[in-house]
C-alpha cells in the first residue's frame, strides 16, 4: 500500500486536515511528534526526592538569604533588636524588684521607676550616638579615657567611695543616685582602642607586634587594676573581651594573640587563688545543693525558678523566688525571673534578641570600609555579647557568678546609659553602609517619585 494510503487508513494527520477543509476551517498543521523524555533513574541508596519539593526549600532558603543580605538588615535588627530587649527589660524590672522594694519599705514601682528614667535618658544618647559625626567621636575619645580613670582612681578615696555587696566601685550622687564608672569604662576603652588602632592602621604600623600591644595592652591593664580594687572581678572579664577582641578585629597574628590571652588567663587564676569569695563562686558551678554554708544559695535558687517556669511559664508577676528565696532578682539573676514567670518560650526570645544584635554588629563591622567603624562596631559587639553570655551562663549555672547585669535587660541605670549609647553607635555605623544610605534615602517623601520622573521617558504617543 502507499504511504499516503496508508496514512489515510490508519487516522493519521491527513483525514483531520480533510475534514477541516470540508467544514469550511483552515486546514490544520500536523503536530510535530515529540520525542519520549528519558526516564529519570534512581539513586543508588533508593528513589529520588520530587523535584518540587528540593525546588520549594531552595527557593526558600534563597528568598530569606536575599532577605539577609538587604542593605538594611543589619540596621532594623540593631534599632529592633535593642527596643524590644529594653521595653521586655522594663517589663521584668517592674515584675521582678516590686518584692524587693516592700521588703525595703518603699514603693512597689520605686526601682521601676528609677530604671524608666534612665532607659529615657538613655534613648536621649542613642539619639545623640546615632547622630554624631565619626570625627567627633574620635575627637571624644581620649577625654572619655581621662574621665574614665580619674572616676576609677576617686572610688578608692574614702568618703567617696561607696561600698555594695562587697565592691567598692560606686560614688554617690546624693539621694538614692550612685555611679558606677567601671560601666563607662567599657565606652571609653571601645573608642580609644578604636580611634589608636585606626590612626595606627592608616599609618601602616600594625604589622609590628609593638605597634599592636603598646600602648593598648597597657592602658587596659591600668582600667583593669583600678577595676580590682575594688573587688569587680566581673567587670574585668568584660573588658578583657573587649581588649581581646580589638585585637582580634586588628588581625592580630595567632602567637600575639594567644599570648595576651594566656597572661590575662594567669592574672585571672591569680586573682581567684587569693579571694576565698571568688573561690566559693568557682565551685558553685553545676552545684544543685545550697552547701553547708548556703554559700551556692543564689546559683542554686536561680535553677529552681528556671525548673518552675517549665515551657511557658508560671505567668508575669506569679514567681515564687522572687519572694525572699533568690537574691538580687531583679539585677543579676533577672534572667532566671523571666525563665520563671515567661517559661523557655520567654528565655529563647531573649536569646534570639541577643544573638541579632551580634550577628548586625559582625554584619556592620565586616561590611564597613572605615577602620575605626570596622574596630568599634567590633568592640561594642563583643562587650554586649560576652556581657550578656557571663550573665546568662551564671543564671544557667556554666559559669561562675560574676555580678555583671545582663545588657539592657537588667536594673541599673549606670550599666544602662552607656550600653544604650553604644547602642546608637551601632545604629550610626549600620546606617552609614552605602546600601543602607541609598536604601534609607529612597524612602524620604518625595525622592522615590523624582526619581521615576527622571527615570521614565515619555514616548511619542504621549504614553508612559
Amino acid at each position: 500500500m502507499h504511504a499516503d494510503h496508508a496514512e489515510f487508513a490508519e487516522g493519521g494527520p491527513w483525514p483531520r486536515a480533510l475534514g477541516v477543509a470540508l467544514r469550511g476551517g483552515p486546514a490544520a498543521r500536523p503536530r510535530p511528534v515529540r520525542a519520549p523524555r528519558p526516564a529519570v533513574r534512581s539513586a543508588p541508596g533508593g528513589p529520588r526526592r520530587p523535584r518540587g519539593g528540593q525546588g520549594g526549600l531552595r527557593g526558600l532558603h534563597a528568598r530569606a538569604r536575599r532577605a539577609w543580605d538587604r542593605p538594611l538588615t543589619a540596621y532594623y535588627l540593631v534599632l529592633g533588636g535593642s527596643l524590644l530587649i529594653t521595653v521586655l527589660g522594663l517589663v521584668m524590672v517592674y515584675s521582678a524588684s516590686q518584692i524587693k522594694a516592700l521588703q525595703n519599705g518603699l514603693a512597689p514601682s520605686y526601682f521601676f521607676r528609677k530604671q524608666l528614667l534612665a532607659a529615657a535618658i538613655g534613648t536621649a544618647l542613642l539619639l545623640a550616638a546615632a547622630r554624631t559625626p565619626v570625627r567627633l567621636l574620635r575627637a571624644l575619645a581620649y577625654p572619655l579615657l581621662a574621665v574614665s580613670v580619674l572616676l576609677l582612681c576617686m572610688v578608692q578615696v574614702p568618703g567617696i567611695g561607696e561600698t555594695i555587696n562587697g565592691n567598692t566601685n560606686w560614688i554617690s550622687l546624693g539621694g538614692p543616685f550612685q555611679l558606677q564608672p567601671s560601666e563607662f569604662a567599657k565606652l571609653a576603652l571601645v573608642l580609644w582602642g578604636a580611634d589608636l588602632l585606626a590612626r595606627k592602621q592608616s599609618k601602616k604600623l600594625l604589622t609590628q607586634w609593638k605597634h599592636l600591644l603598646v600602648p593598648l595592652v597597657p592602658v587596659t591593664f591600668l582600667l583593669l587594676g583600678l577595676i580590682m580594687l575594688g573587688g569587680d572581678m566581673g567587670t574585668t572579664v568584660v573588658l578583657t573581651t573587649v581588649l581581646l577582641g580589638l585585637l582580634w578585629v586588628a588581625g592580630a597574628p595567632t602567637r600575639l594573640f594567644s599570648g595576651v590571652f594566656g597572661v590575662t588567663a594567669v592574672l585571672a587564676v591569680l586573682f581567684i587563688k587569693t579571694s576565698a569569695n571568688r573561690m566559693s563562686r568557682l565551685e558553685c558551678i553545676g552545684a544543685t545543693d545550697p552547701g553547708a554554708h548556703d554559700q551556692c544559695w543564689q546559683a542554686v535558687h536561680g535553677i529552681y525558678a528556671l525548673a518552675n517556669g517549665g515551657w511557658f511559664g508560671a505567668g508575669l508577676g506569679a514567681s515564687v523566688e522572687k519572694w525572699g528565696e533568690l537574691p538580687e532578682p531583679h539585677t543579676d539573676f533577672i534572667f532566671a525571673i523571666t525563665g520563671e514567670e515567661l517559661g523557655l518560650a520567654g528565655t529563647l526570645s531573649v536569646l534570639a534578641l541577643f544573638a541579632a544584635l551580634g550577628y548586625a554588629g559582625i554584619r556592620v563591622a565586616g561590611r564597613t570600609e572605615d577602620p575605626f567603624v570596622r574596630y568599634a562596631a567590633g568592640g561594642v559587639t563583643t562587650w554586649i555579647t560576652a556581657q550578656a553570655v557571663v550573665n546568662i551562663g551564671a543564671v544557667l549555672g556554666l559559669l561562675p557568678i560574676a555580678g555583671v547585669p545582663l545588657p539592657l535587660f537588667s536594673y541599673g541605670g549606670s550599666a544602662l546609659l552607656p550600653t544604650m549609647f553604644a547602642i546608637g553607635l551601632l545604629i550610626a555605623f549600620a546606617r552609614d553602609e552605602p546600601g543602607a544610605r541609598a536604601a534609607l534615602a529612597m524612602r524620604q517623601p518625595g525622592v522615590r517619585w523624582k526619581t521615576m520622573r527622571r527615570r521614565v521617558k515619555k514616548r511619542p504617543s504621549g504614553e508612559r
